[in-house]
């Protein structure tokens, strides 16, 4: 049986995410935003993953792997 939660979308959308990652990334906000307190948390106490994570981050969103809390992908731009 196929996984259906891959193919679910979260409606949370892609650039609203991808703005709040390029611009306020170190502040976590991009995590938040698709309920992810903990790791948006983890980003503020750290800057941003000490300037790495941002662009990981940045990378998946723009490929639309980026997921949100339930494990859906963020595939909307508007």
């Amino acid at each position: 049986m196929a996984d259906t939660t891959s193919m679910e979308t979260s409606s949370k959308k892609r650039l609203v995410a991808l703005l709040l990652c390029v611009f306020f990334g170190w502040t976590g906000i991009h995590r938040f935003y698709v309920d992810k307190v903990g790791t948006g948390i983890a980003l503020l106490l750290t800057f941003g993953g000490f300037g790495m994570w941002i662009p990981v981050d940045i990378v998946l969103i723009l490929f639309g792997l980026f997921k949100d809390k339930d494990g859906k992908a963020l595939k909307d731009w508007m």
